[in-house]
Formats: structure tokens, sequence, C-alpha cells
């Protein structure tokens, strides 16, 4: 067996992005493989998209999701597009069902470019986001972080999408807080026994959300796309907004999300293709195709 895969290096809103082509192949992409990866200045990503045959019936394909250091993640709704807008590009299709550790996710490419894909439903009880302890109102719970008579960030928001997130709600620039001291701390609190995406989020107005993420395994990253699913929807649960909204990225783009009358959480944005190489699923060693250009 060759010992080399192909890939492609891409951003879905600025989330940096590896799709790993594993198809007709028994072994994996191992964490050693992608912590070597991120270690490289071309390489650098927030998640690895690994493209596996189908497992279950009705499934187009399996993708396993890794994170820079290494550790797995459930669901990642960037890389997602990122997956569909090269394989529409290899197949000629514009739909496709994939099978995650989150679950089922359909997905479409439309017309103009731009991807949607089917996040599923989120999940607000504190079992099933996980916390350690339980909290009946999951629209805020006792967490805050500075001084208790003067909390910098206080009193988040908590859902899974996928994956655990938890939402700060701030009244002021995103920017002006250091995610990259408190968000570490955040991510790895006792409360969250699976660790947590750490979030802040200020409403500009019902239709639109400025957020700042914090990413489990990952750390701070230009977008993400489940949190910007747990946003939404965590913002329409407490009123902030309604059920469809504009989330601006750090990136400055622009995602759509829904949260359908079905329960059904919808993301749409773009992806785009930056090159694309060869690389060992093993030890991570790869290099770039000679026709692709940076």
């Amino acid at each position: 067996m060759n010992a080399r895969i192909p890939f492609a290096k891409m951003n879905g809103a600025g989330n940096e992005i590896i799709v790993a082509d594993m198809r007709g192949r028994k072994d994996r992409v191992t964490a050693a493989a992608a912590v070597a990866l991120a270690g490289e200045v071309a390489t650098k990503f927030d998640q690895v998209m690994v493209i596996y045959e189908p497992r279950t019936d009705g499934t187009d394909y399996y993708i396993d999701i890794l994170n820079s250091d290494g550790s797995s993640a459930q669901a990642c709704g960037n890389g997602t597009r990122c997956v569909v807008q090269a394989l529409a590009a290899e197949t000629g299709r514009n739909t496709f069902t994939f099978e995650t550790r989150a679950g089922i996710l359909n997905a479409v490419e439309h017309a103009d470019g731009s991807i949607s894909v089917d996040m599923g439903t989120p999940r607000f009880g504190w079992q099933e986001i996980p916390l350690a302890e339980e909290f009946r109102d999951t629209r805020m719970i006792e967490l805050q972080i500075g001084p208790i008579d003067a909390p910098v960030l206080h009193s988040p928001s908590v859902a899974s999408m996928g994956n655990p997130h938890a939402i700060f709600w701030v009244d002021r620039d995103v920017w002006s807080y250091e995610l990259e001291k408190f968000g570490p701390m955040l991510e790895n609190h006792p409360v969250f026994p699976e660790r947590a995406n750490i979030t802040i989020a200020q409403v500009v107005s019902p239709e639109k959300i400025i957020i700042r993420t914090w990413e489990r395994g990952a750390g701070l990253t230009l977008a993400c796309g489940s949190a910007a699913c747990a946003t939404g929807v965590s913002a329409a649960r407490t009123r902030r907004t309604g059920r469809k909204v504009t989330i601006v990225a750090p990136s400055g783009v622009e995602l759509g999300v829904e949260w359908r009358d079905d329960d059904h959480v919808i993301l749409t944005g773009p992806a785009e293709w930056e090159f694309s190489g060869s690389m060992d699923p093993a030890t991570g060693a790869w290099e770039r195709d000679r026709e692709a250009v940076a």
C-alpha cells in the first residue's frame, strides 16, 4: 500500500482545515501525524477532516475529525463545508450525507458556491452536554472568571452541537477580552468533563451576533462552525435574537445560522481551497503538489 494519501489545505470562513482522503484504506490518520502537520507553517490547521468509506447504509462517507493537538472532535461545521466543496469538485454532485461521531449530517452546495450543513439538533440537558454537575436551566449556569464582585466573564449559556459549548454574553467589543488568557482555563474547567469550546458573543442586533471562540483542542481560531450554531440557538433560547441570525466570525466572514422549527440547525457559509499535496497518515510527513499554488 502506498504510504501517502492525498490531502487539500482549505479554510471555511477562516477556520483552517485539512481534508485528508483515506478512502480504500484500513489505517488511520494518527494523532502524531496531526500534531506534526499542525507544527508546520504551511499546514498549520484547526481541524483535519478525514474521509473514509461509508460505514452505515444510506450515507456517502464517514468523516473522522482531529484537532490540532491530536484529540478527536465530534463535529466541525466549517470543516464539513470544505469536505463538501472538495467532493463536489471531484464527483460533480452537490448533496452529500456524512456519518460523524456526532451523528448523520446532510449537506448541499448551492449554485452560488455557498454550502449549507444540517448540523442536527442541539442538546441542552446538563448530562447531554455534558456537565459535571446538575444545572436545571442551562440557559445560564454559575461560572465566572475574575473577582466575585466584578467578574470579567460570567453566567454562560451552555449547549451541545455534537461537542460542548459555553457562550459568554458581553456588551462590549469581543476583542477587548483576553480570550487567549481565559480560554485555556475555561476549556479545562472541572464543570466540563470533556472540556468545552468557549465563545464570547456580542449581540449587535436581533439578527446579528459577533463572536470569538477558543476551540477545545485547537485554541483561538478564525471561525468555529459549531460555536456559531451553539451561539445562534442559545441567543434564540435566551430571547436575545430570533431563530435565524448572522454570526460574524473573527475572520470577518458572516455565517448564516437557522434553528428551524423541526429543531435542526442549518449552518451556511463559504469554503476556500488553498493548496493540495500528499502526506503520510502515520507520521504527517508531506509534500505539496507540483502544480498547486499557495
